[in-house]
């Protein structure tokens, strides 16, 4: 029995001490203009995104997150524009952040109003500037510059 509890020990310790990885989502529509959302948690805008779930390749957790946050279809995956691992980046909790640029189509609306307030999509010029969640503001100034950051 006390193996058992070693065992549970370290396992629990692996998986609590370690980041998560998430993603956030660059969804361009056919107009090229970018899509955001407005946080419930925060009030501020943001990318759409979240966490991997576990057994979920990258490509599929892209498709989920944006469908469940805008009500969009993944059209393409364009680029990838960064990996952003600060362990302040999201007040929440220590997570890794994979940033690409995806072709979004259909029709937005919020799908999870418990996360979600508001989606809607912006020219470049009128993103809302300052009020950025995370580090979103970082991950779109990479994004317009060409980058492909790990940070």
């Amino acid at each position: 029995m006390r193996w058992l509890w070693h065992f549970f020990q370290n396992v629990l310790g692996v998986v609590l001490r370690h980041p998560v990885t998430g993603t956030s989502v660059i969804a361009i529509l056919p107009d090229e203009k970018i899509v955001l959302i407005r946080r419930r948690d925060n009030g501020l805008w943001g990318l759409p995104g979240g966490i991997v779930d576990w057994g979920e390749d990258l490509p599929t957790a892209i498709a989920r997150e944006l469908f469940e946050e805008t009500g969009l279809e993944l059209a393409k995956i364009r680029r990838l524009v960064g990996v952003y691992s600060a362990p302040d980046r999201d007040p929440r909790m220590h997570s890794i952040c994979i940033v690409v640029e995806v072709e979004a189509r259909g029709t937005m609306q919020v799908t999870d109003p418990l996360e979600v307030m508001d989606v809607q999509a912006f020219w470049r010029e009128q993103l809302p500037e300052g009020r950025l969640s995370h580090d979103h503001r970082q991950q779109l100034q990479d994004y317009f510059a060409g980058l492909t950051t790990v940070a």
